[in-house]
């Protein structure tokens, strides 16, 4: 919910820019490079700062996809970045990624044999 309500802000300083230089004053150059301005800093700031903020203290909205053919395990915050992690049949790894600020400097742990799927045989038991 508070993503939206960030979007909506943004569109309606917009909006208010247009209209107060724009219509109002008669000046459109000045009212689209301000316009422009505040429309690139708005959505930086989103996605490089307040995107994941936003979904971990109050509830925002936040997509992210599987991979073709692996398998979602878990998720987990460290501070204001989320970790992802798969399971990966293919290659019998597990992948934890990092979903950083921004998608900059995002970072991967692969598990090599690692079969999560599959319970492992209890000591004294056979198949």
């Amino acid at each position: 919910m508070i993503t939206y309500l960030y979007w909506l802000l943004l569109v309606a300083l917009l909006f208010l820019i247009l209209f107060g230089l724009g219509a109002r004053l008669n000046r459109w150059k000045p009212a689209l490079i301000a316009s422009a301005v505040v429309l690139i800093i708005g959505t930086l700031l989103y996605y490089f700062y307040l995107e994941q903020m936003f979904v971990k203290r109050w509830g925002g909205t936040m997509t992210i996809s599987v991979p073709a053919g692996q398998h979602h395990m878990g998720a987990t915050w460290k501070d204001d970045h989320l970790w992802i992690q798969n399971y990966d049949p293919d290659t019998n790894t597990c992948i934890f990624s990092e979903y950083a600020r921004g998608r900059m400097l995002e970072g991967r742990v692969v598990l090599r044999n690692c079969n999560p799927l599959l319970p492992a045989p209890r000591d004294g038991m056979t198949e």
